[in-house]
């Protein structure tokens, strides 16, 4: 098998992955309708959700796995869609799957994990760690928090339906290269301690939590390669270069300094990169 793994961004923290002829694609949303929640004076936590049928044919084809890493609307809200069209294996917790099964994603495509599982897939294998959503402001409240274990709720109609049920982070793993991805710039630093990815696919960091980046960096060996994600304007077309809304240009000079080793890949919408061979 090859250890060549090209990843393409699709803008917010979507991912497209490839290696050993498999496609894995992580929170695959790329419909981008707009909410008002990078400008937080136009804030509407009841905008409605929306698939843009045509924007996901452009942009996503085939797929074997889905890591769902939590269920935010930027990053489930197209699966009713993707899930179907592409018949690929989707993870996620239990109130992730539930909130799919409301909007009529096939049962039998998901997979329900919570942390510490190690799947192997054909070509590929993915392991799963419990994370934690970025908590915000003075009290550490977290955006449209809750979880639905247990039952199917009635359909989302609108983003704040969509909780963030808990969250998960992923080591996907391609022969010899290996790509660590989280939902938000919180982690469990004890549960990756000793993880050795290739790649870092790194959020730039809250203030609620004392030097995230230097944590991370350490917990996981100081990888080779450090990707910024889930930084840009993800309301505005992916078609468009990325707007910098959070300092995802910036957190290069942190790794720079928190580990001068590591290689700083700034990728823009749409574009790809390759690593190892």
């Amino acid at each position: 098998m090859t250890s060549e793994v090209t990843v393409r961004w699709l803008g917010t923290n979507a991912w497209e992955l490839k290696g050993n002829g498999k496609t894995v694609l992580v929170d695959p949303w790329v419909t981008r309708f707009r909410t008002g929640a990078t400008k937080e004076s136009d804030w509407d936590r009841d905008a409605r959700l929306e698939i843009d049928e045509t924007a996901v044919d452009e942009h996503i084809g085939e797929a074997d796995s889905v890591l769902i890493t939590h269920g935010h609307w930027d990053h489930i809200a197209d699966l009713p869609y993707v899930a179907p069209k592409t018949g690929a294996t989707v993870l996620g917790t239990e109130t992730h799957l539930n909130l799919l099964r409301a909007q009529d994603v096939p049962g039998e495509q998901l997979a329900e994990v919570g942390g510490g599982e190690l799947y192997q897939f054909d070509g590929y294998t993915v392991e799963v760690f419990r994370a934690s959503h970025n908590a915000g402001g003075k009290h550490k409240t977290i955006l449209f928090s809750g979880m639905r274990p247990g039952r199917v709720p009635k359909r989302p109609k609108t983003i704040s339906d969509l909780v963030e049920g808990g969250s998960l982070a992923y080591l996907v793993t391609f022969g010899d290269v290996s790509l660590f991805f989280g939902g938000t710039s919180a982690f469990h630093e004890r549960e990756i301690e000793g993880v050795r990815p290739t790649v870092l696919f790194l959020q730039t960091p809250s203030p609620n939590y004392p030097r995230p980046v230097e944590r991370i960096l350490a917990a996981t060996g100081y990888p080779p390669y450090v990707v910024p994600t889930h930084w840009d304007d993800y309301e505005e077309p992916l078609t468009e270069p990325a707007v910098d809304w959070l300092g995802g240009h910036a957190l290069g000079d942190r790794v720079a300094e928190a580990s001068p080793e590591s290689e700083f890949v700034l990728l823009d919408h749409l574009e790809s990169a390759t690593f190892g061979g």
